[in-house]
């Protein structure tokens, strides 16, 4: 895991903005469509927008929790390493990983390159998809989920942060997937 006393980049605007803790609290059911959102993939630099894979494939959305480009959660960093390596499994399944995170552009582009990301990394600084996903957030910033989009854009599973369980495996994850 990258570790740092260099807190550079820290103490922000998203940073105080994300300070209290506000409980995730999601209320999107099961087989509803999901919000429409635009943000920039720090990967290949385009704008990726959501509703353009409706209809053509599933997508794991992956909210992650990064607080600076050398400042990574403890649960998360091992989410994100975990999903990296095994982002061929769920293009094998035609599924694409959407990995989001509030850190900024700047930032969000050397966490792509030092973690040598293969799956897109939105980059969310003002963090308005995390809130409008309801997601939650503590401590300097939004709290990681996991939703499964088929191929319409309708929710098929969702795993929301708590103490007792970070993230869902990547074993559920590809499940989920299973018959897509």
């Amino acid at each position: 895991m990258l570790t740092s006393s260099n807190f550079d980049g820290l103490f922000n605007e998203r940073f105080a903005k994300n300070l209290f803790p506000v409980p995730a609290s999601n209320t999107v059911e099961l087989g509803q469509i999901t919000m429409d959102f635009k943000l920039p993939d720090m990967t290949n630099g385009q704008q990726i927008r959501l509703s353009d894979y409706r209809g053509n494939q599933p997508i794991l959305l992956a909210f992650t929790r990064i607080f600076t480009e050398k400042q990574y959660c403890p649960f998360c960093y091992p989410h994100i390493k975990e999903l990296n390596e095994r982002y061929e499994e769920f293009q094998q399944r035609g599924v694409e990983v959407l990995l989001i995170t509030s850190t900024d552009e700047t930032q969000s582009q050397t966490v792509v390159r030092d973690l040598g990301l293969k799956m897109p990394l939105l980059s969310d600084p003002r963090c308005w998809v995390f809130r409008a996903y309801k997601v939650g957030q503590a401590l300097g910033a939004p709290l990681p989920a996991q939703f499964v989009l088929d191929k319409q854009g309708r929710l098929r599973y969702k795993h929301l942060f708590s103490f007792l369980d970070h993230n869902a495996s990547i074993e559920r994850l590809l499940a989920e997937f299973e018959g897509e």
